[in-house]
């Protein structure tokens, strides 16, 4: 590989990495199978309590 091959290279990684850096994420943030549980024994328990007012 020569060096001019080599840094073009190098530069659309490097620009490719910024780009996605930059791009907007659609992805949910991942909960834990023992975190969802956590929120669904949550979610059961708080309509069985009667609200103080």
């Amino acid at each position: 590989m020569n060096r001019r091959k080599k840094i073009t290279q190098l530069l659309k990684a490097h620009a490719k990495k910024a780009s996605a850096k930059l791009a907007p994420k659609n992805k949910v943030k991942y909960i834990s199978k023992a975190d969802r549980l956590k929120l669904a024994v949550e979610a059961d328990q708080e309509p069985a309590t009667p609200s103080e007012s």
